[in-house]
């Protein structure tokens, strides 16, 4: 398999299928991506607009296209010698619409089912009553208020039989369905001797010898479900030869239904849902009972058992064959960390890669979805490539941040929204609201397991459910890293320990009323050490560990990414996946260590800084990052707009709406966001913008779940928010001050976001451009960064660039000073992706060395052979103008100067100035353009 070196992602849909992906292949070609890096395009839910609910691992998306424009687009991609990385979900799958065989199977005939091991169910819940039953919670009310509003209802199709909830569709038990068509014989009148009569007697003779679904044995399932599937053949054949017969069914059905108005005719209708496998229950219920594993909190992605052999065959068979045919050339794998054993998942499909590439000796190219907090990295021993780049975005978004103006702004922050509590304390607080909410139930059947283990050992069988339960919370939500990598046979290494360890320390701190000796219990069960000596508890504890560890990583991206993040609105660009709001500025030596660690560890590594999850654009965050260079002015800014504010906010039970945290918030998602080429007369915002800022709002604090949330809107506290938005955006006094704010540090976020991608381009790693990014990239959090994107405006803007190749350095001069519509950021990322596909090993396996060049300056070299790269970019540059907006170029560096030793003579990629050797003036290094990529000549 061939490292790719660069990626392009595209976001497949049903608007943006196979053909489209390959009507853009020469533009791609062209633009110098390396391979083409898609969404999931496996057979999802209808009307999937990601592509991460997969209900069917064999087929691919018909809502993309067909084979035929499947083969068509992955043709043309070898033809140019482009590679293809598919986003592959070896995690979960979809539920919620009914088109999930393997689901569909479990629904209907429980562990009884064929695939009833292929999901990780708790068979045996500790809620009363519902042992062998999967707990459904879809209702929009309280089971008996639905069923008595008539909402529920069974009904046929053909001969199969359904659980109807509205438009979704519930497979029937077959061994419920004695009583459908019992009270149907009862109503027939058709003669003793009547053949069809004879049949029916005959299937409810079948079916009442079918073994229940709890019962049967292992090796008896695939017999089960043969005679099920004749027996279901049978009725389908009868219902349809006799209508009389059908009439009969469906008389049963009507009456079946009850009657709205009188409760006692719903009891038979409730008694046939109390034989299903399933519990149908309200869908506030699942935060506390839901006894299957779920991708994060979301009821209709149901986690798969990607441990178990036949789930891993079935569910990479396609996708193997792609590879084997040369139509994928790598993977992206997502939520990896939700995994049972992701080292030896990895370990697998490498080895089943190899199988189906015979003639390639080279692993298959994989990169994982992972995020790596603050010194941690990913295991050597994993035979992954790296990940997919957020460990990159937070080593560079970091540079552009003044430090020493986090003092002043975090004062600030904390005096206009009234509350102290830094970062750390945010963050716990989200977490322990996690766990306490949407993830509770997981809590709940990891300390019924845990309570299971302490009873079988007479020095643990004291302690109370309620204590162990809060270790696991309070342990959970210390959690340094989003997960540890112990494996079933107990294998871990130092850093996991240690992990468990501070974990266990953090959460003996926070919670001196509960025993030590419960920590230290829950210690040995972590690390799978000093087990007790029963077989069956031992594998009860292992059992135990690796849920624990599947359930960290969705807790603390609940918590942090999807709450933390939203609540502490200090300076937001800092509020990324993959960074630490509490961390404000990184120097530039953290960076080159970053950097060097990645050449020597992760050589081919994604680096990206947007991906379809963050949260504002990259260019976004380069410009709020400007903030950070006057605080003053930007206290002063936000103390004049609060005023302007007050009328347009609206009290909800008692206080003003929105929280002034939220309006904090508010007022850099305008500044940071607001399309300054697009303003109207006296700055009049467009209507777009005001819609995307609306609903960019509504998610952040409904995300935030502090006045309002998804779970438990409040529609007051929304429509005020939504009022605020639309009034302010539509207020002159408002507006204008803030425009002028925005073109204040727009032209320094630009030098920003274009120092961000030449960092991204030179530094070690596999560098990827999210969709659109080629020009500037200011949207909002998804789905506003799903947005179409206009690929005729960019072949166009491209087709200009490359006509104009013969005067490199006016061709840059005159696209920077038309910065606003983003040709200069195409420009960089055309050349330096053309250069990267010429000079691959310079990238992929070049040697990194540091240059130092003061506070204004990142600078490194990188070298393979006789090929040489030095990447050159400015910082912190409003500081450095003195507040002026103006570039940083030329005599803005007065006598500083870039040391490169020896007498060669380089030639800059961007604008084609050539340059000796030795100390080269920054003010010829940045003569034309604020940024420089200089190769050897």
């Amino acid at each position: 398999m061939t490292i790719p070196a660069s990626t392009y992602r595209l976001q497949l849909h049903a608007g943006f299928g196979f053909r489209a992906a390959d009507a853009i292949t020469d533009y791609l070609d062209a633009l110098g991506v390396d391979a083409v890096y898609t969404s999931p395009y496996l057979h999802a839910e209808r009307g999937s607009t990601h592509g991460y609910n997969i209900v069917d691992h064999g087929r691919l998306g018909p809502e993309l296209g067909d084979e035929a424009d499947y083969d068509a687009w992955t043709d043309h991609l070898r033809a140019r010698g482009l590679g293809h990385v598919l986003d592959f979900v070896p995690n979960h799958m979809g539920i919620g619409s009914g088109e999930n065989r393997w689901w569909n199977d479990v629904l209907e005939s429980g562990e009884a089912s064929l695939h009833e091991g292929w999901f990780d169910i708790e068979w045996a819940p500790p809620k009363v009553g519902m042992a062998g039953k999967v707990l459904l919670p879809i209702l929009g009310r309280q089971f008996g208020e639905a069923l008595e509003a008539g909402e529920l209802k069974v009904v046929r199709d053909g001969g199969s039989f359904f659980v109807a909830y509205y438009e979704r569709r519930l497979p029937a038990a077959i061994n419920s369905l004695p009583r459908i068509l019992r009270p149907a014989l009862a109503r027939l009148t058709l003669a003793a001797d009547d053949s069809t009569l004879a049949e029916l007697h005959s299937v409810l003779t079948a079916i009442d010898h079918l073994p229940g679904e709890s019962s049967t044995p292992a090796d008896a399932r695939e017999q089960r479900a043969r005679e099920k599937d004749v027996i279901k053949r049978r009725l389908a054949a009868l219902l349809g030869e006799s209508e009389a017969i059908a009439a009969a069914v469906d008389a049963t059905l009507h009456e079946l239904a009850g009657t709205p108005g009188d409760p006692r005719s719903f009891d038979a209708l409730e008694t046939f849902l109390g034989e299903q496998v399933y519990r149908l229950s309200f869908w506030r219920v699942a935060t506390e009972e839901i006894n299957y594993r779920r991708f994060f909190d979301v009821n209709e992605l149901a986690a798969i058992k990607m441990e178990d052999p036949a789930v891993f065959s079935a569910a990479h068979a396609l996708v193997l064959r792609k590879v084997s045919e040369g139509r994928i050339t790598g993977l992206r794998l997502d939520h990896t960390d939700g995994l049972y054993d992701p080292a030896a998942y990895f370990e697998v499909l490498q080895a089943e890669a190899r199988a189906h590439a015979p003639a390639d000796t080279q692993p298959l190219y994989l990169v994982i979805e992972k995020i790596l907090e603050p010194g941690e990295a990913l295991p050597r021993h994993w035979q992954v490539d790296g990940t997919t780049g957020y460990d990159f975005l937070a080593a560079v978004n970091g540079l552009w941040i003044r430090a020493e103006a986090g003092p002043r702004l975090t004062r600030f922050y904390h005096r206009f929204i009234a509350a102290e509590g830094d970062y750390a304390s945010v963050a716990h607080a989200s977490q322990i609201a996690i766990l306490r909410a949407s993830l509770s139930s997981e809590i709940h059947m990891l300390a019924h397991r845990l309570e299971r283990i302490a009873q079988a050992s007479r020095r643990s069988r004291d302690f109370t459910r309620i204590s162990l339960t809060s270790a696991i919370v309070e342990t959970i939500a210390a959690f340094p890293v989003y997960r540890t990598y112990v494996r079933p046979d107990g294998t871990r290494t130092a850093s996991d320990d240690a992990c468990i360890d501070r974990a266990l320390r953090r959460a003996r701190r926070r919670r001196p009323d509960l025993d030590v000796s419960v920590f230290e219990f829950l210690r040995d069960l972590l690390m799978l050490r000093n087990l007790p000596e029963e077989a069956g508890v031992r594998a009860e504890a292992v059992r135990f560990a690796m849920r624990f560890a599947q359930l960290t990583g969705p807790v603390i991206a609940k918590g942090l990414e999807d709450t933390a993040f939203y609540r502490y609105n200090r300076l937001v660009c800092l509020n990324e996946v993959g960074c630490d709001p509490g961390s404000f500025g990184a120097a530039v030596d953290e960076f080159h260590a970053h950097n060097r660690r990645q050449r020597e560890w992760s050589p081919r590594t994604m680096t990206t800084t947007a991906t379809h999850d963050t949260k504002r654009g990259e260019d976004l965050r380069a410009r709020l990052a400007v903030l950070s260079e006057l605080p003053d002015e930007w206290r002063r800014a936000v103390s004049a707009w609060s005023r302007m504010a007050r009328p347009h906010r609206t009290e909800v039970d008692g206080e003003l709406a929105p929280s002034r945290n939220d309006a904090y918030l508010f007022y850099q998602t305008v500044v940071g966001g607001l399309p300054l080429d697009e303003l109207g007369e006296g700055d009049a915002v467009p209507p777009a913008f005001v819609d995307r800022v609306a609903a960019t709002m509504e998610k952040a604090t409904r995300e935030a779940k502090e006045h309002t949330s998804w779970i438990s809107a409040d529609p007051e506290y929304d429509a005020a928010v939504q009022k605020f938005v639309r009034e302010m955006l539509a207020h002159p006094g408002f507006c204008g001050p803030a425009a002028a704010l925005a073109r204040k540090i727009a032209l320094h976020g630009a030098v920003n976001g274009l120092a961000q991608l030449c960092l991204r381009l030179a530094s070690p790693g596999v560098p990827d451009t999210y969709q659109g990014g080629e020009l500037w990239n200011f949207s909002f959090v998804d789905p506003d960064n799903r947005r179409p994107v206009d690929y005729e405006r960019r072949r166009q803007a491209l087709a200009d660039i490359q006509a104009r190749a013969s005067d490199p350095a006016g061709r840059a001069r005159e696209l920077l000073a038309n910065y606003l519509d983003g040709r200069i950021k195409l420009m960089i990322l055309h050349l330096g992706l053309v250069h990267r596909r010429r000079q691959r090993a310079l990238y992929l396996a070049g040697s990194y060395a540091p240059i130092a060049a003061g506070k204004h300056v990142v600078a490194f070299r990188r070298g393979h052979g006789e090929q040489e790269l030095v990447c050159v970019v400015p910082r912190l540059t409003y500081t450095l103008m003195g507040g002026r907006a103006a570039w940083p170029l030329g005599a803005a560096w007065g006598e500083q100067s870039l040391e490169l030793g020896g007498a060669a003579s380089w030639r800059d990629l961007l604008t084609g100035a050539e340059h000796r050797g030795g100390a080269l003036p920054l003010a010829e290094v940045f003569a034309d353009l604020p940024v420089s990529l200089l190769v050897r000549a």
